[in-house]
């Protein structure tokens, strides 16, 4: 069911952004990891979650955007909010410690409280004085040499990290767990294929040497399934046919 904003412990925070197509991907990135509470701080423009880019970009998380909230200032986004982290680097005269995501939010998630992710605009990120109101900032581990992140692309990662530390979702199978062969259905595989192997010559049965006991630990580690048994058994058939007398 779709989550409400009102019910939502999370909320993500986008301060000043200016293009509507980040508005509406980031959007789609709370809504892949669950969330749904989308705060707009003082946008470049007032209608950027409802601009045909916002609406395209979202691909079917318009309902985020419709929901949507603009306010004028960070104070009002982060009302009910008990942590707020801010996506910025630390001033460097004083500001809140800088944690790397994973490392944050295994212990944030245990406390149970109001969490906001607060993002700075395009192109100029997070001022200090918005840094200031929040408890911590988030650093998300780069390559050093080139550390630029899109605005959605941040969100999604932060997204998902978050919802890992929360527990995650399941994934779900895709195909139906195999049958394994049964200890005696592998047993009658070797025994067909030293058969066969003795009839194309592979296989001296005066002189086995180790070959059948190491043939035995491959299929082990293999783990064969029915099929598998099928499969095999049909090639051991197909020698051994070739090498029946004709007429």
């Amino acid at each position: 069911m779709p989550i409400e904003p009102t019910r939502d412990p999370t909320r993500f925070v986008l301060i000043g952004t200016s293009h509507a197509g980040n508005v509406g991907a980031a959007a789609r990135a709370m809504k892949v990891m669950g969330f749904a509470d989308l705060v707009l701080v003082a946008p470049r423009f007032a209608d950027v979650a409802t601009r045909d880019e916002a609406l395209a970009m979202a691909s079917g998380a318009t309902d985020i955007l419709e929901r949507a909230r603009v306010v004028a200032t960070l104070a009002e986004a982060l009302d009910g909010i008990a942590h707020a982290c801010a996506t910025a680097m630390t001033p460097r005269d004083f500001g809140p410690p800088t944690h790397a995501p994973r490392e944050l939010f295994a212990g944030l998630a245990e406390r149970g409280q109001r969490v906001a992710f607060v993002f700075g605009s395009e192109r100029f990120g997070m001022s200090n004085d918005d840094v200031y109101r929040c408890h911590t900032c988030i650093s998300i581990p780069t390559d050093p040499a080139y550390g630029s992140l899109n605005l959605a692309q941040a969100v999604q990662l932060i997204a998902y990290e978050w919802r890992q530390a929360l527990g995650g979702f399941v994934v779900p199978a895709r195909t139906a767990a195999p049958r394994l062969a049964s200890a005696g259905e592998v047993q009658g595989v070797l025994g067909h294929w030293q058969r066969a192997l003795v009839e194309i010559g592979f296989l001296d049965p005066a002189a086995p040497k180790k070959l059948l006991p190491r043939l035995n630990q491959l299929v082990n580690r293999a783990e064969l399934s029915d099929e598998e048994v099928n499969i095999l058994r049909g090639i051991a058939r197909a020698i051994l046919e070739r090498g029946k007398p004709r007429g």
